[in-house]
């Protein structure tokens, strides 16, 4: 994510690497969200295979989301894993 300076230099606000996780997180936070909405919707049509499953996704999803915050913090500190 480089930005141009103006005399041939880029300067990088963050690195590529952070901007893929922060990405990917947001995503992770997103999906997270829109699982709750999905799990109301098999509970008003009284589907409780649908909530099961939305729910084990949703459980997925922010166990994914917690490691994926465990390695941007190592990339913010470190600039690498």
């Amino acid at each position: 994510m480089a930005t141009n300076t103006g005399n041939g230099q880029s300067q990088t606000a963050i690195s590529d690497l952070e901007y893929d996780f922060v990405t990917v997180l947001h995503n992770k936070a997103e999906a997270v969200k829109a699982y709750d909405t999905y799990i109301k919707d098999a509970e008003q049509v009284g589907s409780q295979p649908c909530v099961e499953l939305f729910q084990k996704l949703r459980q997925s999803d922010i166990e994914h989301a917690k490691e994926i915050r465990q390695h941007l913090q190592q990339v913010l500190q470190h600039g690498k894993m």
